[in-house]
C-alpha cells in the first residue's frame, strides 16, 4: 500500500519516495503526494527527480486497482524504473494549487443551489456542476454574489471522517447522484465548510482543498447550460 501523504496533507509538495514497481501502466511509489484523477479531479502532474539528478516526468496520476495503489504516468519513452530506487516526487504545484481553490469553489456551489449533483468536473482555472434543479430556480447573478460573498467571508474548510454506519444513516449528506462514496472501508472521508455558528457545505470527498475559503479569490458564472427537463449545467472560472 501507498502512503497517501496529499490525504493529510494537500499542501505537500514533494516527499522522498522509494520505487515499489514499474510497468507498462506506469511507476508505483511507497510514498507520494501526487493525487490520482476521482472525484472529478484530475490527477496531478509533475517530476520524479531520481539520486543522480535525472528527472522523469508525470503526465498523469491515477488509481490502480488495489486499495490505495496510485500509479504515476510517465511520458512516453521513459525507462522503467527499478524497485528499490530512491528518488524525490514533486508536483506541479500551482496547477495543483489551481485544483484545489476550484475543487472547494464547486462544495460552495453545493451549498448555494440547492437540489441533487447529477454531474461535476474540476479543471484548471474552470469548473461546473449539473444539478436536478428546473432552469426557471437559477438566477446567475444572484448565485454569484452568494457564491464569492462566502469566499471573502474567508470560513475554513476541513476534513473530518465518519463510519460507513454513520454515512448510511444520513444520506442527505451525499449530493452527487452519480458516484457514491466508496464504502466498506470502515470509515468515509467529508469535507466540511463552516462558520463558528452553523455548516455551510458538508460531503463526502476524497480530494484535495485548501484550507479557508478566501484562498480561492472571487470567481464568475459563465453560461448556465440546459442539459435536459431539469438538468441544468453551472459553469465557474477564476476571475483574476
Amino acid at each position: 500500500m501507498t502512503e497517501l501523504i496529499f490525504r493529510d496533507d494537500a499542501y505537500a509538495r514533494s516527499c522522498a519516495a522509494r520505487v515499489i514497481a514499474a510497468d507498462e501502466r506506469g511507476i508505483r511509489l511507497d510514498r507520494t503526494v501526487f493525487y490520482p484523477t476521482g472525484g472529478g479531479q484530475p490527477g496531478d502532474i509533475g517530476v520524479l527527480r531520481l539520486a543522480s539528478g535525472e528527472t522523469i516526468a508525470i503526465i498523469d496520476t491515477v488509481k490502480g486497482e488495489l486499495a490505495n495503489e496510485v500509479i504515476h504516468v510517465p511520458a512516453a519513452g521513459t525507462p522503467f524504473l527499478s524497485p528499490g530506487m530512491e528518488l524525490t516526487a514533486e508536483l506541479d504545484w500551482e496547477r495543483r494549487y489551481r485544483l484545489m481553490r476550484m475543487h472547494s469553489c464547486l462544495h460552495l456551489l453545493c451549498a448555494v443551489v440547492p437540489g441533487a449533483v447529477t454531474g461535476g468536473q474540476v479543471s484548471d482555472g474552470r469548473g461546473r456542476l449539473d444539478f436536478d434543479v428546473p432552469g426557471s430556480s437559477l438566477d446567475k447573478e444572484a448565485i454569484a454574489a452568494q457564491l464569492n460573498g462566502l469566499i471573502a467571508a474567508g470560513h475554513e474548510v476541513a476534513p473530518r471522517w465518519i463510519t460507513d454506519e454513520e454515512l448510511e444513516a444520513r444520506p442527505e449528506l451525499v449530493r452527487t447522484m452519480s458516484v457514491k462514496p466508496p464504502a466498506g472501508a470502515g470509515r468515509v472521508r467529508l469535507m466540511e465548510v463552516a462558520r463558528p455558528d452553523a455548516i455551510i457545505d458538508l460531503q463526502p470527498c476524497g480530494g484535495t482543498h485548501i484550507r479557508n475559503t478566501a484562498e480561492i479569490g472571487p470567481v464568475v458564472i459563465g453560461k448556465i447550460e440546459n442539459k435536459g427537463r431539469q438538468n441544468r449545467r453551472i459553469n465557474i472560472a477564476f476571475a483574476e
